[in-house]
């Protein structure tokens, strides 16, 4: 697994952000996304959010490894706002808030909170919230909609692994799904070979820090520490992604769900044995374009003059 560092920029101005990193679809840490004075950056922090919103209902989830064959695992049980942060706060937890729209049911809060208005099609109304405890992660997956992604770090730290869509076949990708099972934290190359090809990025968000994920980028997600961030949504410029997005809406996750329910278990061994055999020959024509490469880099002698140096000696 090759991974690079992700650049990180601040006061970037709108066209320049679209011609660089937002049509191109490469992916940058912006400093400077969330505006510094507004009352978000200011005044949010766990305990802060105790006191305005701790009555909350919310749906917590546990570890992604009960459930392989989901991109995030069904919630295991139902607390209030302020007893969850609570629990990630009190040491390592595998609990996580998921997709939280606590902003939606608190609109006060939401108005705390300005960002630089960088991407056409940018979804401001539609704030989503994501809370973790230490050690805790997210399976590595892609956005089915195939938006673009702004995830802003707010408090605590955490590491993101990024991977284009063309990487698919060694991230063993099921099919009408959209993730993988092996552990990237944890790489085993004996049982998923093809993983050792995989090129992408890395990074570690800390407060203030907004990652852009570009449409379509597989990203997996650790948290080393306990902490919270907010995700913005901004519709691709592609024709061709968002009709792709639509598809994955309507007719691939709804084909997933009915052979799910219709097959079982069964199912999901068929996408497992599928994800394993694409990965297989993703592996071997990765292997055969670097003998390729390495036989026409060798340096051709031609048989006269092997001839003609031997007769010389």
């Amino acid at each position: 697994m090759q991974l690079q560092s992700i650049p990180a920029v601040s006061g970037i101005d709108p066209q320049t952000f679209q011609q660089r990193y937002f049509k191109p679809g490469i992916p940058v840490i912006l400093k400077d996304f969330v505006v510094a004075d507004c009352e978000a950056m200011q005044l949010w922090d766990l305990e802060y959010f105790k006191e305005k919103a701790g009555a909350a209902s919310v749906a917590v989830h546990g570890s992604e490894d009960a459930h392989p064959d989901k991109v995030t695992s069904p919630p295991e049980e139902r607390t209030t706002f302020a007893a969850y942060l609570d629990r990630i706060q009190s040491g390592p937890t595998e609990a996580r808030l998921f997709l939280f729209n606590i902003l939606m049911d608190y609109p006060a809060l939401k108005k705390q909170l300005k960002v630089r208005p960088l991407a056409k099609g940018l979804l401001n109304w539609l704030p989503l919230m994501f809370f973790g405890g230490a050690g805790s992660s997210v399976r590595y997956h892609y956005d089915i909609d195939m938006s673009h992604v702004f995830l802003t770090q707010f408090q605590g730290v955490k590491k993101v692994l990024l991977f284009a869509n063309d990487q698919s076949p060694f991230l063993y990708k099921l099919p009408f799904s959209f993730h993988g099972t092996p552990d990237l934290r944890h790489p085993d190359y004996e049982q998923y070979p093809a993983l050792r090809h995989l090129q992408g990025y890395e990074c570690t968000l800390e407060h203030g820090d907004t990652l852009f994920i570009p449409s379509g980028y597989w990203h997996y997600i650790q948290y080393v520490t306990a902490g919270y961030s907010v995700s913005h949504r901004a519709l691709s410029a592609s024709f061709a992604e968002r009709l792709t997005g639509l598809w994955n809406i309507l007719v691939v996750r709804r084909t997933d769900n009915l052979l799910r329910k219709l097959l079982g278990q069964r199912w999901f061994q068929y996408k497992q044995r599928v994800a394993l055999r694409n990965a297989a020959r993703a592996d071997a024509q990765y292997k055969a374009a670097k003998i390729a490469e390495r036989v026409h880099l060798r340096p051709f002698t031609d048989p006269i003059d092997r001839i003609h140096n031997a007769y010389e000696r």
